[in-house]
């Protein structure tokens, strides 16, 4: 499955914050990191381990979301 991660810079934090917009229950931002780099790296490993916890909680992973755009 693919999932969406958001990147977006944080002036307060003064890095990169990583959001997983598919995972509504998991709390946001998930992750950061000091570069685009490794904010994207971050968020991919969490993302993993997200997934491994819901399959061994038995849960349903959601849905991707698809974006149009026009």
């Amino acid at each position: 499955m693919k999932y969406t991660i958001v990147i977006q810079w944080s002036n307060e934090d003064n890095c990169f914050v990583v959001l997983l917009p598919d995972f509504k229950n998991e709390m946001q931002p998930i992750t950061h990191g000091e570069t685009y780099e490794e904010a994207l790296k971050n968020g991919q490993e969490v993302l993993e381990l997200i997934m491994e916890e819901y399959q061994e909680d038995g849960k349903t992973l959601p849905q991707p979301k698809t974006f149009i755009f026009a």
